[in-house]
């Protein structure tokens, strides 16, 4: 069934407006821009016609103007198939306030660019100039919406044909899915499934490269570390645990888990009392030990910085959870190095056009304005604040090289709380069914791992943009509780 349509508010300032214009006529000049309409609109999902106090509510909560009438133009909404985490939250909304004959809702933005000949611009007339009107991580731009509720049965496997094609399918594979697998780990899986006499299907590739990448791993770190040809006694991850190996007081988990732990105090633990009937909420004496953890998402926060960001954040978030058998977040960091800004017309006396920025990354602008937003917001949604932050710029020629921060690091961090004997991890026997919890695993996401792994540019820019996830505090959040 086609989408209801409701058109809403402007979606953008006169003066953001007057950017976007100035920003497509610099990209391409020849299309002579004069004005841009942007208003944003609502997508509904239902399977009967709306009736009056259903269209009137509706109306109401997405603050909606009229049903969508406009002609021409086109729309940049998510991505077909994806659900965005507004539509999440709106659409709860909408249930709680008992709209139930409405399955979804989901917005977008209408887009009438119109030139000095009063012609209306399509997206193509754009070319990739129409790249600065959305987010390629989450968005698409579409002329035709009528299916953007459709309801796809999941793809098949794909399989790759070791068995009739042998090792060269594989290594095709490996970098046409963006697996970014090393020779040994290929050599290791050839040999595997060649002893099952079996192909490998996508789906079992995909969850191998994403729990051996180096993001998971640390190959590099763990790898032996040569100076001047002298082989170092410690890689480089073995000197990071040198200080605790040396040290190990004051610490009941390093290294071992999703978190660090160390010890806390005693205190009461808000609870849900698990034993009487009443299921009643208590104060139990416990000792309730504290979490800690620092980790980066740098690569999808260079390729798209506000879901970059978010999902940095909501992973570290994840792992506060994850720790032992359970653990409760409850204040974060999140940090920020980039290149010089360049912020325009207030260009400072040391940023010097010394290195081109990489076209697929955002600029430095870019991230800091929309980078700790999105992180503040995940935080914000989910339940633990953002307390504290750090903010930096380097963009320098050293001895002819150009150092800088060009690739950010985003660094997410926090701390929280939980029992001493929620502290280890139970033993998992061989042959143990292992459940993931979350929300619809989507491809956007799927390649995160993974996309750690290569050095940024070495894989095909459309693998870039599917490498991180939407950012969804409420998934978070269900699977914390």
């Amino acid at each position: 069934m086609q989408p209801i349509i409701l058109q809403g508010r402007p979606a953008f300032s006169d003066f953001r407006l007057t950017a976007l214009q100035d920003a497509l006529n610099t990209a391409a000049p020849e299309l002579d821009i004069a004005s841009i309409d942007a208003v944003e609109v609502y997508f509904i999902e239902s399977d009967n016609p709306l009736d009056d106090q259903t269209t009137e509510r509706s109306f109401a909560l997405l603050a909606a103007n009229h049903h969508f009438q406009r002609a021409g133009g086109f729309f940049v909404t998510p991505r077909k198939g994806t659900i965005s985490p507004w539509s999440s939250k709106a659409t709860d909304i909408f249930h709680n306030c008992a709209l139930e004959d409405i399955a979804r809702v989901e917005r977008g933005i209408h887009f009438q660019l119109v030139a000095e000949d009063g012609v209306i611009l399509s997206h193509e007339d754009l070319g990739l100039a129409v790249l600065a009107l959305h987010d390629r991580m989450t968005e698409a731009v579409y002329d035709d919406i009528s299916d953007f509720f459709n309801h796809f049965e999941p793809a098949p496997l794909r399989t790759v044909p070791l068995m009739a094609e042998g090792p060269e399918a594989f290594a095709r594979a490996n970098i046409d899915w963006g697996l970014a697998m090393s020779p040994p780990e290929i050599d290791y899986l050839v040999n595997a499934y060649q002893k099952m006499e079996r192909d490998p299907t996508d789906a079992e590739l995909v969850m191998f490269s994403q729990v051996n990448s180096e993001h998971c791993r640390h190959k590099i770190f763990n790898a032996d570390w040569i100076v001047d040809g002298e082989k170092s006694e410690l890689s480089l991850f073995s000197m990071i645990r040198n200080t605790h190996k040396l040290n190990p007081e004051g610490t009941l988990s390093a290294y071992s888990d999703n978190c660090g732990v160390i010890p806390g105090s005693p205190a009461d633990w808000w609870e849900v009392d698990q034993k009487g009937a009443s299921k009643t909420y208590r104060k139990t004496p416990s000792q309730l030990d504290i979490l800690c953890k620092v980790e980066t998402h740098n690569h999808p926060t260079a390729i798209s910085p506000f879901p970059g960001a978010a999902t940095g954040v909501g992973g570290e978030i994840r792992d506060e959870g994850a720790t032992g058998i359970g653990g409760r977040p409850k204040a974060g960091i999140s940090a920020f190095m980039v290149s010089n800004l360049e912020v325009p017309g207030y260009t400072q006396p040391w940023e010097k056009p010394i290195a081109e920025h990489p076209k697929r990354m955002a600029s430095p602008l870019d991230i800091m304005l929309e980078g700790p937003i999105g992180g503040a917001a995940f935080g914000n949604e989910f339940g633990r604040p953002q307390l504290c932050g750090m903010f930096r710029t380097l963009q320098l020629e050293h001895n002819g090289q150009h150092r800088g921060y060009h690739k950010p690091i985003m660094v997410a961090g926090g701390m929280g709380n939980m029992k001493r004997e929620h502290v280890d991890k139970k033993p998992i026997p061989p042959t143990a069914l292992i459940l993931q919890l979350g929300g619809p695993a989507m491809k956007i996401g799927l390649g995160g791992g993974a996309a750690s792994s290569i050095g940024a540019g070495s894989q095909s820019e459309a693998l870039d943009f599917d490498s991180v996830n939407a950012a969804t505090p409420k998934w978070n959040a269900a699977a914390n509780k």
